[in-house]
């Protein structure tokens, strides 16, 4: 019975991360693999998800519910489901660069390092995802500084 509800979580966030770009273009076994090389936890509203500053050792993929971004104390953005957060720092060992807090109860894929290396190691699919979301905050932040 344990093993048939497991089945079901499995498929059911499968069928979220197939909504969600980083994921849009994995097949359905390539996305069975990222959920079983990584765990699931649901935070009350108010709980502290990544703190500025510290130093990254998992993602985050928003399955439900919402957050707040700030940096430096001030909100600079709200996520909400289908929200990827935290890559950078495993991406490049930096410091987080903004503090997310839960404005709901929230469900979230937690992706650690070596799961995420393991899936731009074997999937293409979300190499290529990752380098254009990559990509678009450095034209982002180009703008903001140079206009």
């Amino acid at each position: 019975m344990i093993t048939l509800m497991h089945m079901a979580s499995t498929k059911s966030t499968v069928d979220h991360l197939r909504n969600i770009a980083l994921f849009s273009e994995c097949s359905s076994k390539e996305l069975s693999l990222v959920v079983k090389s990584s765990t699931e936890r649901v935070l009350k509203a108010g709980t502290v998800i990544m703190d500025q500053g510290q130093t990254g050792r998992e993602a985050y993929v928003i399955l439900e519910g919402s957050a707040t971004v700030k940096r430096n104390g001030k909100k600079v953005a709200t996520v909400k489901s289908g929200a990827v957060i935290g890559e950078l720092s495993l991406l490049d060992h930096g410091p987080r660069t903004a503090a997310v807090i839960a404005d709901t109860d929230v469900r979230l894929l937690v992706i650690s390092e070596r799961a995420l290396k393991g899936a731009i190691d074997n999937i293409p699919a979300i190499s290529r995802k990752l380098l254009k979301a990559l990509a678009t905050r450095v034209r982002e932040l180009d703008r903001a500084h140079f206009g």
